[in-house]
C-alpha cells in the first residue's frame, strides 16, 4: 500500500509544519488576523498557524453574515486534553456568529478502529459532554444515525474514484471498503451544514493530520456545483458543468447585459459577488447544491507528556478528563521538560520552554493570562525556577481545571440526546 504523506489515522506527529504547509498549499494565518475584529488566544499564541480560505470566514465574522463552523471527533477512546483545542476553536467561532455543528464519527471509529457501536455511543456522549461544558451551542449528531448525511455521502461518492483515494490516503487492494466509505462520510460531514441550513462559508478547524479530508472535500464541493463563475477581463463568465439548459437560460434572464453561448454566458456590468450569489440561488432552484468550497484552519498538536503526539493509543502521553487526581499528578510530575541535565546548568543556562510538554500544556490551556504565561517563560529561560517546582505548579492548575471541568460535564449530561 502506498504511504500517504499525511496520515489522518496515525499517532505520530506530521513532522516539519512549515514544510508540510508548503508542500500542500496551506497558507500562514498571521496575515489574515488583521481582518478579525478580535484575535483569539489560540491564534495570538500561534497555536493555530495555517489556513485554507480563512478570509471568507473572517469576512463573515466582520460583516455579521452567515457562516458555519463544523468539526468531528472519532469516538475510539475517552476525550482528553489533546482534543480541547479544536473544541475551543469551535466554541469561539460560534460565539462570533457561526452556526455550530459537531459530528461524532462513529462510522469511522467502527471501520478504522474496530470499535463496537455501543462503545462508540458511550465515548461519543463523553465528547458531547465536553463540548457542552465549554458552552457549545448548535447541532450535534452521530454519523450512523443521520440519514440525510448518508444520502449526501452517497452523492459525494459519485465524484470520487479509487485512484484519488489511493493518491490522497495511500489506500490499496487490502483497504476495507468500510474504511473508504468512512472517508466519504467525512466529506459529507463537512458539506452537511450547507444542506441542513443554507450554502454559506464553512470552517473546519483541524490538526494538520486531517488535511487529506479537507483537500478531498474541497474537490468534491467543486465537482458537485452546476456552474463555475469566473472573473475575466471586463466581464464575468458563468460556465455550465452539468447544469440543465433551463438553468443556464435562467442565468441569462436574470442579468441585463448577457451574451449566451454554447454552455456558458458572459455577463458585463455586474460584479463577481453579485453574479456568484445569484448563480448559486439559480443552481439551488434547479436541484443543485450551490456549495461554498469549505475553509479550514490548522493547529499544532499539543505534545504528549512523554513526547510526540498526545494520543489515546499512548496512555502515558495523555491526561483524560476522567482520570483520578493521583494519576493526573503522577503523569504531570513524570512529564518531559525542557530543563537542563543538572541544577547548575539550569540556573546558568536556563530552561528551554519550547521543548517542555508542561510549558506547552500551560500555553495551550492552563494559563489564560498572557502576562502570567510570559512570566513563567521568563523564569524558565532565566533559570529562576526548577523543573520540579514548575511541575508542581502545573499539576495544581491541571487538577483544579479538571475538577471544575468535570462538574460542568456532569451538568451538561441532560443536553445530550443520543
Amino acid at each position: 500500500m502506498q504511504e500517504p504523506q499525511i496520515n489522518p489515522w496515525s499517532s505520530t506527529p506530521s513532522g516539519d509544519i512549515e514544510k508540510t504547509f508548503g508542500d500542500f498549499g496551506i497558507d500562514p494565518i498571521a496575515p489574515v488576523l488583521q481582518e478579525l475584529p478580535e484575535v483569539p488566544d489560540f491564534m495570538r499564541r500561534k497555536i493555530v498557524l495555517g489556513h485554507r480560505d480563512y478570509p471568507a470566514i473572517a469576512g463573515a465574522i466582520r460583516n455579521k453574515t452567515p457562516f458555519h463552523i463544523l468539526t468531528g471527533f472519532m469516538p475510539s477512546g475517552h476525550p482528553h486534553l489533546g482534543h480541547l483545542m479544536v473544541m475551543k476553536e469551535v466554541i469561539w467561532h460560534v460565539q462570533q456568529g457561526g452556526n455550530g455543528y459537531i459530528t461524532i464519527a462513529d462510522r469511522e471509529a467502527h471501520a478504522v478502529r474496530g470499535m463496537p457501536w455501543e462503545k462508540c455511543r458511550v465515548y461519543g456522549r463523553e465528547y458531547l459532554a465536553c463540548l457542552y461544558a465549554l458552552g457549545f451551542e448548535g447541532q450535534t449528531y452521530f454519523q450512523s444515525k443521520n440519514d440525510r448525511l448518508k444520502d449526501l455521502a452517497f452523492e459525494a461518492a459519485t465524484k470520487v474514484n479509487l485512484s484519488e483515494l489511493t493518491a490522497i490516503y495511500g489506500f490499496g487492494p487490502e483497504t476495507d471498503l468500510a474504511h473508504a466509505e468512512s472517508v466519504i462520510t467525512q466529506v459529507a460531514d463537512i458539506l452537511y451544514p450547507q444542506i441542513d441550513r443554507e450554502p454559506a462559508p464553512t470552517l473546519v478547524p483541524v490538526g494538520i493530520d486531517q488535511d487529506p479530508h479537507i483537500r478531498l472535500t474541497r474537490g468534491v464541493a467543486h465537482k458537485l456545483r452546476m456552474f463555475t463563475v469566473e472573473e475575466r477581463d471586463g466581464y464575468i463568465s458563468v460556465r455550465s458543468k452539468n447544469a440543465p439548459e433551463r438553468a443556464l437560460d435562467a442565468v441569462k434572464q436574470v442579468f441585463p447585459h448577457v451574451k449566451k453561448y454554447e454552455g456558458h454566458v458572459d455577463i458585463r456590468g455586474t460584479g463577481y459577488a453579485e453574479v456568484s450569489a445569484k448563480v448559486r440561488s439559480i443552481e439551488r432552484a434547479h436541484g443543485g447544491y450551490g456549495f461554498y468550497t469549505p475553509s479550514s484552519t490548522y493547529h499544532i498538536f499539543m505534545p504528549g507528556l512523554t513526547g510526540g503526539k498526545m494520543s489515546s493509543s499512548i496512555p502515558e502521553s495523555i491526561i483524560s478528563f476522567y482520570e483520578t487526581e493521583a494519576v493526573v499528578r503522577k503523569k504531570v510530575m513524570s512529564g518531559i521538560t525542557g530543563g537542563r541535565m543538572t541544577l547548575e546548568e539550569q540556573k546558568r543556562l536556563g530552561g528551554e520552554p519550547e521543548k517542555c510538554s508542561l510549558y506547552l500544556l500551560n500555553l495551550f490551556h492552563m494559563v489564560i493570562d498572557d502576562k502570567v504565561l510570559a512570566e513563567i517563560r521568563r523564569k524558565c529561560t532565566a533559570g529562576e525556577i526548577t523543573c520540579g517546582q514548575c511541575k508542581k505548579d502545573t499539576a495544581e492548575r491541571v487538577v483544579q481545571f479538571l475538577k471544575d471541568f468535570r462538574e460542568k460535564m456532569d451538568a451538561a449530561e441532560e443536553k445530550i440526546e443520543a
